[in-house]
């Protein structure tokens, strides 16, 4: 049986994720259950420290990298010791090149095969299907996301909340960073409208997720497996919006528990015709859908609307995603308007075209 993930999420730093797991796992401890800390990252706070109190911590491992010495979370050591819980902060992390795997998340899965429970903490940012909308309301590209199934997988999801007033006032006390960096914060992240407006999806995400742990033990049982009779299909281009395009495609299967699909056509007689630099294009964003649990394909077609259309019926799509393309007709398809061919083609499925918003548009 692999181990029951829990994640605490906030919506900011500082709001108190770190602390409230810290006091569960004291809780666990005071039952008697083998709990240790394989990774804990105070940033300097002071009760956070505090919170630790007794228990045990799994020393960190020293990498070098680059002439320079970094501390990262020691797998190896967590699964020597195999506790019956560990907890894990900052379930997004990047590790340093080296280690056996490039995402900390990637390490919390190799806990949860070894049937070690893992507690972790993470901000609503860090959700890949996310990345575009936090982008509209902060201005920030955030580069360390986690998939959303990992999301599904957890056991629990506990939103850690305070309200962004107090959350300001917690950063003007040098509670949540020191004096120079709060006031660069407070200029920039963390305005009070931009918190509000995280705060509200942190709550919506989080209601989600209650909703479907929620539900019958019938419909749980297809938390992992499709229920809806829809069947999403997402056009894979060279265009830089693709990878907006598999977010929102992916996150509205993911809310209608729909399957999920992405082809990418091209006009060569072997995608391996295809130009060295849009096919390395083309292979990151169909990499990309893949790490999302979308399922790919890459098919050979003269007529790209044509093709797109035959392919959704083989599948049996019922919504196609695609984007609008910046000019009138793709480059490798010149002189067609492809999104009014493909929706006068595809008369029996809803076609949503998604735009690429500049930020405040």
């Amino acid at each position: 049986m692999p181990g029951r993930l829990k994640i605490f999420l906030g919506y900011a730093a500082g709001v108190g994720k770190t602390y409230q797991m810290l006091d569960e796992c004291h809780a666990l401890k005071a039952k008697g259950v083998d709990i240790v800390i394989g990774y804990f990252e105070p940033h300097g706070r002071k009760d956070t420290i505090e919170k630790m109190g007794n228990l045990e911590l799994i020393p960190r491992r020293k990498v070098e990298y680059r002439g320079s010495l970094f501390e990262e979370m020691d797998l190896d050591a967590i699964l020597a010791r195999h506790p019956r819980t560990c907890a894990v902060d900052e379930l997004p992390h990047t590790n340093i090149p080296g280690l056996r795997h490039e995402k900390r998340w990637q390490d919390v899965l190799d806990l949860l095969d070894a049937d070690i429970d893992v507690f972790t903490t993470m901000n609503i940012q860090h959700l890949e299907s996310l990345n575009d909308q936090v982008w509209q309301i902060a201005g920030v590209r955030v580069r360390e996301t986690i998939p959303d199934w990992l999301m599904t997988r957890a056991g629990d999801v506990v939103m850690v909340d305070v309200t962004p007033r107090a959350l300001l006032n917690r950063l003007e006390r040098g509670v949540v960073y020191q004096p120079d960096k709060a006031k660069q914060a407070i200029e920039h992240f963390f305005k009070e409208s931009t918190l509000v407006a995280l705060r509200e999806v942190a709550m919506r995400q989080t209601a989600h997720e209650v909703e479907m742990r929620n539900d019958t033990s019938e419909r749980a049982e297809l938390l992992y497996k499709p229920r809806s009779l829809e069947n999403i299909l997402i056009l894979v281009t060279d265009d830089p919006s693709t990878a907006m395009l598999i977010r929102r495609g992916k996150r509205v299967a993911d809310y209608l528990q729909a399957s999920c699909s992405a082809v990418h056509i091209h006009h060569e007689r072997d995608f391996l015709d295809v130009p060295l630099a849009r096919r390395q294009i083309i292979e990151r964003h169909l990499n990309f859908a893949r790490n999302l649990h979308v399922e790919t394909s890459t098919l050979q077609g003269d007529d790209l609307a044509a093709s797109l259309i035959e392919f959704a019926r083989l599948r049996g799509i019922t919504q196609i995603f695609i984007a609008r393309p910046k000019y009138e007709g793709l480059q490798c398809f010149p002189g067609r308007n492809l999104i009014h061919r493909v929706v006068r083609l595809a008369r029996d499925m809803q076609v949503t075209v998604v735009a690429q918003r500049n930020r405040g548009a």
